[in-house]
């Protein structure tokens, strides 16, 4: 039985963070020290980000508010709203988010009809609201009251494995059944200004998204490319629980991203992809290169450096990772799904030594724990 990801919808909020100028507010804010606001200038210029988005209107010089929550653009100052007052912007910003994005990945799957869904699958780590978002996607998409419905909370960064790997389990157990996988993330609600440095590396690197996907075994004409979800593995590396966490404050989420996460994953990653590759024997011996296409999810710019020198992988295979995150930065879970579509985008080779359309893609993400996700896909032309 195959499981294909037949069809993929991305969105990003209006509103445009460059890179540049979010460096320069967050390295004027009082009450930096001399130490803070150099760490500011180094981690945003490291960043290898351009532009990112967010959810909060008031983060856009153009439009200023007479009664600011997140930031007076008449100072420059970021101010630092209640968890609250950020969850409630969560429930308002995020909504439209997920159904508009679930609803564009259910029009482009081609035979597939809103009465069609089964299982709804939502998943976010920066907002929290019920009825939540499952629930939001079926009345306002149209959807049979009886669809199965599941919200992955709070996971982070990897929570886009786990989504799509119970997809395909949904799918293994009932070979008609579709399943509506939506992922939103506003990471930008719990941005504040700090000398912590794990919160002045979050402040550089994070930024709101969405995506949307439909998972089905069912036999239907293919008509633009897909993915084959072949295989997932997780794993816990030894060390590392301390170096990511994801924690709530009075004043919004508080993100704990120690600058030695990298090289965690520089010594665990060959590890946690050993039994994800020895369970395919074509893979077995088999260089990381030669597999074609890699999803890596860019947590930061070093560790994407770190993963693609220890795999010894190409600047190609890398560029996937590394464009999304110089344009959109990163957008906690539903990054991996911008790094997809990118992939599904490529042009397609005439020939391949596996046949026709055949095309290897393996992806990973990483998260609080430290967990590393991984998973074995093909690309799927028509």
């Amino acid at each position: 039985m195959t499981v294909l990801l037949r069809s993929l919808q991305t969105a990003v909020p209006p509103t445009v963070l460059k890179q540049a100028e979010a460096r320069d507010v967050f390295a004027a804010q009082e009450g930096l020290t001399r130490l803070g606001t150099r760490l500011v200038r180094t981690c945003f210029d490291a960043a290898a980000i351009d532009t990112r988005h967010s959810a909060v209107p008031e983060f856009s010089w153009d439009r200023p508010d007479s009664a600011p929550d997140f930031f007076d653009a008449s100072s420059g100052r970021i101010l630092n709203p209640s968890t609250k007052t950020r969850n409630d912007v969560f429930v308002r910003e995020a909504t439209p988010l997920f159904t508009e994005t679930a609803r564009g990945a259910l029009d482009a799957a081609d035979g597939i009809g809103p009465d069609d869904v089964t299982h709804v699958i939502t998943v976010s780590c920066t907002g929290f609201f019920n009825p939540g978002p499952d629930y939001r996607v079926v009345r306002e998409l149209g959807l049979r009251p009886s669809v199965q419905r599941f919200h992955l909370g709070f996971m982070g960064c990897y929570a886009a494995f786990p989504a799509l790997r119970a997809a395909k389990l949904f799918c293994e157990a009932d070979p008609n059944a579709v399943v509506l996988v939506a992922i939103v993330e506003l990471c930008t609600l719990h941005v504040r200004s700090s000398n912590n440095p794990d919160t002045i590396l979050g402040a550089s690197l994070f930024a709101d998204g969405a995506a949307a996907a439909v998972v089905t075994a069912r036999d239907l004409p293919l008509t633009r490319p897909a993915l084959s979800l072949d295989a997932f593995e997780t794993t816990l590396t030894p060390v590392g629980e301390d170096t990511m966490a994801w924690n709530i404050g009075d004043q919004g989420f508080e993100m704990v991203l120690g600058s030695y996460v990298p090289h965690i994953i520089d010594d665990h990653i060959t590890g946690a992809l050993e039994p994800l590759l020895a369970a395919d024997p074509e893979l077995a011996g088999r260089p990381h290169s030669g597999i074609e296409h890699w999803a890596i999810h860019p947590g930061g710019r070093s560790i994407v450096d770190k993963v693609v020198a220890r795999l010894g992988l190409s600047e190609a295979q890398a560029e996937p990772a590394r464009e999304t995150l110089r344009e959109f930065g990163n957008m906690s879970s539903a990054t991996i799904m911008f790094v997809f579509e990118r992939i599904l985008g490529l042009p397609s080779p005439t020939e391949k030594a596996g046949g026709p359309g055949a095309e290897r893609v393996c992806a990973m993400a990483f998260g609080p724990g430290l967990t590393v996700e991984t998973a074995l896909l093909t690309r799927v032309n028509p």
